[in-house]
Order: structure tokens, then C-alpha cells, then sequence
């Protein structure tokens, strides 16, 4: 079922000339190797960023620090500003940001362990905007974040416009 969805989003990806940029806090890497892992991925996918730190969210995405402070970087203010700072610094069309807490510590009364923020960007405009609330240990919440973006991206389409 992975894989055919995941053949699924690569067609719809090729068809409609969409390029893939992908900004990562708590999955660390997982999305952007799950799609590099695919051959011929370089037809599709420009780059991906780890951006694990509010230093590095500012430096490479360009992440607001007013925002930071004001929203923490578990937000999807955050999500969003990552998604559009990683559309803007590469040479894609396309753009998926995820910051969260995957534990199993850091979590808060209102941010618990398993929050996560999902952005998607497409030429510049927010399209779609996620809070999931996870449960489970760290590699579970890395990989219900992996699948649930491999869900959006297979019922996503690029046929309307935005």
C-alpha cells in the first residue's frame, strides 16, 4: 500500500511539473530520505532542510524570531513560515515544513508529546495546514508523521488553481 501511493504521488508530481522541497524539525530527515529512497527521485525533488534549531530555522528558512518568540517553535505559524522559507530558498514549486515533538520528553500541558505542525506551499501559498496529536514513542511519532503526509500527498491534487 506504501509504495503504491507512494507511486501515485510521484506520477501526480511528474504530471503537473511539481517540484519537492521539504523543511524537517522532529522527523529529522525521515520524509526527505523516504522520497529520496525513491529512484529518479532528482526528476522531482530539489532539497530538503533540517532545521532542528531555532538558529537554523532563522538562518536557512528565514523563520521570523518575533514569531519564535511569540509562538514557540511548535507552531503552525512556525510550519507555515518553514514551508514558505524553504519554497523560497530553493528551486522548487512545492514545499512540505513539520516541526513538533516527538519525545519522549519536551512536551507541555498544551503542546503535549506527539504535537505536530504540518505546512504545505504550493507557488508561494499556503494550500493546507495540520495539527496531529500522536501517541506513542519517538520512532512512532516520526513514522505516523511520515504516513500521514504520504496520505495528504496521495489525495492532493494540483488540478485547481490556487
Amino acid at each position: 500500500m506504501f509504495s503504491l501511493k507512494l507511486e501515485r504521488i510521484v506520477t501526480k508530481f511528474l504530471n503537473h511539473k511539481i517540484v519537492l522541497v521539504i523543511a524537517e524539525s522532529c522527523t529529522g530527515g525521515l520524509v526527505s530520505k523516504t522520497f529520496t529512497d525513491i529512484p529518479g527521485s532528482s526528476a522531482w525533488f530539489d532539497s530538503g532542510f533540517i532545521t532542528y534549531s531555532n538558529n537554523s530555522k532563522i538562518n536557512l528558512l528565514k523563520v521570523n524570531l518575533n514569531t519564535l518568540e511569540k509562538f514557540g517553535a511548535v507552531s503552525q505559524e512556525i510550519a507555515n513560515e518553514m514551508a514558505l522559507g524553504a519554497e523560497a530558498n530553493s528551486n522548487a514549486n512545492f514545499s512540505i515544513a513539520i516541526t513538533g515533538i516527538a519525545g519522549p520528553s519536551g512536551g507541555t500541558k498544551s503542546k503535549p508529546v506527539g504535537t505536530i505542525f504540518i505546512s504545505f506551499v504550493y507557488q508561494k501559498k499556503i494550500i493546507h495546514q495540520y495539527r496531529l496529536n500522536l501517541s506513542g514513542n519517538r520512532e512512532e511519532i516520526r513514522a505516523g508523521t511520515l504516513n500521514f503526509i504520504i496520505s495528504e500527498l496521495d489525495k492532493l491534487t494540483f488540478n485547481i488553481q490556487i
